[in-house]
């Protein structure tokens, strides 16, 4: 029996994120997803433009024997078109400029963060064929192949460089400054909605450092959206409706935070949170 589609109104704000994610794990397009984070930003977003940019690199790749190639002559190809054709490159001057986690800029503006253009470099190499899958690393998005027992591990960031187990400790050391020690599970696959997650990640840090909470509460939203039972996630938008004076919007995420994590160290908290809103109800009315 088909499952049911969940209603989507017209006037839903994210109706093209939800089309993209609200299904299982291998219908996700992944870089129409991806796009669709951007549309809180950029409304008139042309996302089927952006995917035939994709196509077209992919083509590249393939014209530079990328197709049906063994697995490293086929990273060589998407390296030369991406990186050495294209100059996409990571963002090391500006990290933290909001820009690097949108992949349509990514794609415009040819630089972003470690997960943007892992996710760029995913999607190219997804058209032509090549299995690659995103790894989760501690503090650096990867990308790898993985088949007959070899491991091939990639910074896209860093133009499509290969890293040993060395390469990786090391790298683990400066990101965490010796405080964490590198482990097999660091290099397990990430799933779309783990990538998605990530890329939301970045973006709610920004937005909450830099003080601009109505695009932090549009970053919430969808994080809510990708995973409903979220609870911390839910706690903190209730906590950010706080800020912005919605107390009733605060109030449910509170109580739906208590419902999915009644036992959370933080519980009596957020249960002294709703006692005040109550009383403030009551003052009002």
């Amino acid at each position: 029996m088909p499952r049911p589609q969940p209603l989507i109104l017209a006037t839903d704000p994210y109706r093209e994120f939800r089309q993209a994610v609200e299904r299982p794990e291998d219908k996700i397009d992944l870089g129409r997803a991806a796009l669709t984070i951007a549309l809180s930003n950029y409304p008139g977003l042309d996302i089927p433009a952006y995917l035939a940019r994709l196509d077209d690199l992919a083509a590249q790749a393939v014209e530079q024997g990328g197709a049906g190639a063994d697995i490293y002559r086929a990273i060589a190809a998407l390296n030369y078109v991406l990186f050495r054709c294209h100059g996409y490159r990571g963002n090391t001057e500006d990290y933290y400029d909001p820009r690097n986690s949108f992949l349509n800029e990514v794609i415009e503006r040819k630089t972003g963060i470690p997960i943007t253009i892992s996710v760029l470099y995913l999607e190219v190499a997804r058209r032509i064929g090549l299995a690659l899958e995103g790894v989760n690393f501690p503090g650096h998005f990867l990308v790898k192949h993985e088949s007959a027992g070899a491991q091939i591990v990639i910074d896209p960031f860093h133009a499509g460089e290969t890293k040993s187990r060395e390469d990786l400790r090391e790298m683990l050391d400066r990101l965490s400054g010796s405080t964490v020690r590198f482990r097999g599970e660091f290099l397990a696959a990430a799933g779309k909605k783990q990538i998605l997650k990530r890329m939301l990640g970045n973006l709610k840090a920004i937005y909450l450092q830099s003080g601009d909470f109505g695009q932090a509460l549009s970053v919430f939203d969808r994080l809510i959206i990708l995973d409903p039972a979220a609870a911390g996630e839910i706690r903190d938008r209730g906590l950010l409706y706080l800020e912005l004076d919605h107390p009733a919007q605060a109030r449910e995420d509170f109580e739906t935070y208590l419902s999915l994590a009644p036992e959370a160290r933080d519980a009596e908290r957020v249960r002294a949170e709703l006692v005040k809103l109550s009383r403030r109800g009551a003052w009002l009315h």
